[in-house]
């Protein structure tokens, strides 16, 4: 889970704002300068409050480890302080005790979507080159506090997402209109250097840690067999995995430099730059939702929704009501595609079915929803999980998205929900925050106790 899209407490302990807290509408905008009321993440579910419970509720499913995220402008409310937050540290000490007294491991990811505010609208987020220092304070910060409770981490949540939506992947305040392909590279190269300097400290501080990226994992599949579509195919997928080249093999690649010297793009970079990228990450985690297909010319196509990058529908797929495309063979061959290229442990560290769920009765007195939909969608997927584990694939982990509904970060909405728990929590924010396990619940606390053996039941 996401700080921003579940804990809520948005001004409180000392909290500062972060980019999502002037996002009302997730990435589809508008932004404003202040908080908005009808932003339902002001409040998210209420996790700042409610952690324990929630924790406890992972606990029952038997859950080994718990991906989550720290709010950055919690620590330091406007990212370029001196100081941190003492009561923001102390909140994140509450979190990872909890999940340690069941038996849990945090994942925690350090930069998810929510650039503290102040920071975007002063040096105009990763654009300026100062946040690679703010960024490794911070680090050094959190590394320090928390060396002997978390021992996996991430960087950037899907780092990608910066090339279609700089404000939420990058905390750029610019308008994206007014961006260009230079703007664009160089902040991706600020947080790659910011990567690497990050996964060196982990390194020195904590050596038994692990660090790694995480892109957004929506590969493409050509939309004919023709050489031309065949090419389209490549060069979307480029957009995904030049994120992941940087971090994993420590230099660029030598297609992104070539596009560089076509086009004119200028990327500043100082001195000992590329040394500091050589410390590349211990693993690769990503999201995958769906795939997309492609073509050379898209227009002859009707266009498919996504997980924040869309493509060309592909007519053999199923949709979701959100008109994302299931396929679970395509988790399949985005494990086999990032092994065979990277040769690192691989994490998924999102994967779900967003729909709307009834809360109906539970025949026992309680409340609960009957989403086979949803069991049906992640017992497919985990399927193929085990055929790519049986090709050779070395999955070092599964998270669903999102154990528990939290606010969409697409659209900020509550009713497209992923969870196995339902959180009554309605569109106008009105709710009263209670937790009630879905079917989904047990059924996956029966998947983890078999080891995936009741999968083929």
């Amino acid at each position: 889970m996401a700080a921003n899209q579940c804990e809520g407490a948005h001004n409180e302990d000392g909290k500062g704002l972060s980019i999502q807290d002037v996002m009302p509408r997730g990435v589809m905008g508008p932004v404003s300068d202040g908080p908005v009321p009808e932003n339902l993440k002001l409040v998210g579910i209420d996790f700042y409050h409610r952690y324990e419970e929630d924790i406890r509720l992972l606990a029952g499913m038997g859950f080994k480890v718990f991906r989550m995220s720290i709010a950055w402008s919690r620590i330091f409310p406007r990212g370029d302080e001196e100081e941190p937050n003492e009561k923001g540290l102390a909140f994140y000490d509450r979190v990872f005790d909890t999940c340690l007294k069941y038996g849990i491991e945090p994942m925690v990811t350090l930069s998810h979507y929510e650039t503290p505010l102040y920071l975007a609208q002063h040096y105009d987020g990763w654009r300026d080159r100062r946040l690679i220092g703010f960024f490794e304070r911070y680090c050094r910060t959190v590394f320090d506090r928390y060396r002997e409770k978390v021992k996996y981490w991430m960087t950037f949540n899907e780092i990608n997402a910066l090339w279609h939506f700089p404000l939420m992947g990058a905390g750029i305040w610019t308008p994206k209109e007014r961006l260009t392909e230079s703007d664009r590279y160089q902040a991706a190269h600020h947080e790659f250097v910011a990567s690497a300097l990050a996964t060196r400290l982990l390194h020195e501080m904590i050596p038994h840690a692990k660090m790694g990226c995480m892109v957004l994992g929506a590969l493409s599949y050509p939309m004919t067999p023709r050489p031309e579509d065949m090419i389209a195919m490549m060069e979307a997928d480029r957009r995904v995995t030049f994120f992941a080249d940087v971090q994993t093999r420590g230099y660029y690649p030598s297609y992104i430099r070539r596009e560089w010297e076509k086009k004119g793009i200028v990327v500043e970079m100082e001195p000992g730059d590329e040394e500091i990228l050589k410390h590349t990450v211990d693993y690769v985690s990503f999201s995958y939702y769906m795939s997309k297909c492609t073509a050379a010319d898209c227009s002859q196509y009707d266009r498919g929704a996504g997980n924040l990058t869309s493509g060309v529908k592909n007519p053999y797929l199923q949709e979701s009501e959100w008109g994302w495309q299931i396929d679970p063979s395509g988790l399949r061959y985005t494990l086999n595609y990032f092994y065979d290229r990277y040769q690192k442990p691989l994490f998924i560290a999102e994967n779900g079915l967003g729909a709307r769920d009834e809360l109906i009765s539970d025949g026992k007195g309680g409340l609960t929803v009957e989403d086979d939909y949803r069991i049906a969608y992640l017992r497919d997927h985990l399927l193929e999980v085990e055929k790519a584990l049986d090709e050779g694939v070395d999955v070092m982990g599964y998270a669903s998205w999102g154990c528990i509904d939290v606010v969409s970060a697409s659209t900020a909405q509550m009713k497209k929900r992923y969870g196995f728990v339902y959180v009554d929590r309605n569109e106008d924010g009105s709710g009263s925050l209670a937790r009630y396990p879905k079917k989904s619940y047990g059924w996956y606390r029966d998947v983890i106790a078999t080891n995936g053996a009741a999968l083929h039941i």
